[in-house]
């Protein structure tokens, strides 16, 4: 259960429309300052902030800062580790799937 402790912050932050679109924003690969990153959201800078915080919490994203302003950037290693659980999840269903049709069919 190791790997669904690990993966849990991750999917808990994703589940949010406003983290997963700043998610695909900071996917592009371009660190983006809160400025940038508020740019034709409906929410507040504050806001984006908050929601900034949750994703660094999970790990899926880091910060910098340079100068007066703080560049954040995506870390996909959290979303790899969570695809990878997901992978063993199905791989886990799979397997009962078809002990179930081999114990129907017979």
């Amino acid at each position: 259960m190791t790997a669904l402790k690990q993966s849990a912050p991750v999917f808990a932050a994703l589940g949010d429309a406003t983290r997963l679109r700043l998610i695909a924003r900071l996917a592009r690969g371009e660190p983006l300052t809160i400025s940038q990153l508020t740019e034709g959201e409906r929410v507040t800078r504050q806001a984006i902030t908050k929601h900034l915080e949750v994703l660094l919490g999970a790990g899926l994203v880091s910060d910098r800062k340079q100068g007066r302003e703080r560049f954040y950037a995506l870390d996909a290693g959290p979303l790899d580790d969570a695809r990878a659980y997901l992978e063993q999840v199905s791989a886990q269903w799979d397997r009962a799937i078809a002990r179930l049709k081999a114990l129907v069919e017979t």
